[in-house]
């Protein structure tokens, strides 16, 4: 039965190794694209999703938050079973559930402007020989790094900063002033997990961050160098963009007031 209108969010997980982003392309292989497939094959209507945050080529998911309105009438768990039928095996709907929604209110949520803060983590395999069984999964080093000099360095990053030295051309924020919350490095044998929690990031923001912090590790500048890159507010003179393979969207975070049953930050390579 139909009713009225109602927003449903989902809890998105994927492998962004096969896709060319979440963005929808006219090509259709993006992640939204196949995602907005599956909820029209469920659904038999045309469903336009909002994400909480877009993610490039390579890069994967933990926990993308989508949201759409709808007048169909389903149980959560059939928006889960359902719509995961039509979804290939590097993308799933973990969990949905429905908001208050009245849609001439200022107040509605919407899974980009209502976070508060969004994670990032990126896996850094630091071996000397690489691992097939991590293609696409982390990044790869072949140097040695050392992680308390990473860590140094990036206590530079953390509060309010113009961050345009890690800002990509393509980026299109109003403003590169962000605030960095915090900035975790752990190290488990030859893995290496950063873990970037920010009120928001800009394009390219956290390869471009974690390719610098590698420059430290392996000796070709001092911990002070991030510091004298984030003054200098110049992409030119920092470390390249390193590779999506090791980025996951961690987490999204809410307000209480809306109740999401979201999932625990849970990196699968490093559980």
């Amino acid at each position: 039965m139909n009713g009225e209108s109602k927003r449903i969010v989902l809890g998105v997980q994927y492998d962004g190794t096969p896709w060319q982003g979440w963005q929808t392309q006219l090509n259709g292989l993006t992640v939204q694209d196949r995602l907005e497939f599956a909820l029209n094959k469920f659904t038999l209507q045309n469903i336009s999703t909002v994400c909480a945050g877009r993610t490039d080529a390579g890069v994967h998911g933990l926990e993308q938050v989508v949201h759409f309105d709808t007048t169909l009438e389903r149980d959560m768990s059939s928006w889960v079973r359902g719509v995961n039928t039509f979804l290939p095996p590097s993308i799933a709907i973990r969990w949905a559930t429905e908001v208050a929604h009245n849609p001439d209110a200022q107040d509605n949520f919407h899974a980009r402007f209502s976070a508060r803060s969004r994670m990032y983590q990126y896996v850094l395999y630091n071996n000397p020989v690489r691992s097939p069984l991590l293609e696409g999964k982390a990044g790869w080093v072949f140097r040695k790094l050392d992680v308390e000099r990473m860590r140094e360095a990036a206590t530079h990053l953390l509060g309010e900063h113009d961050f345009s030295t890690f800002r990509s051309v393509q980026c299109q924020a109003k403003s590169p002033v962000k605030s960095m919350y915090s900035i975790k490095i752990e190290q488990r044998g030859d893995l290496i997990m950063f873990t970037l929690h920010a009120n928001a990031f800009l394009h390219h923001m956290v390869r471009n961050i974690v390719g610098s912090l590698i420059y430290v590790g392996n000796g070709s500048q001092q911990p002070e160098w991030l510091k004298e890159l984030l003054d200098g507010r110049e992409r030119k003179f920092a470390a390249p963009t390193f590779m999506p393979d090791g980025l996951y969207l961690a987490k999204i975070d809410y307000d209480p007031k809306w109740a999401l049953p979201q999932l625990e930050v849970q990196n699968f390579l490093w559980s």
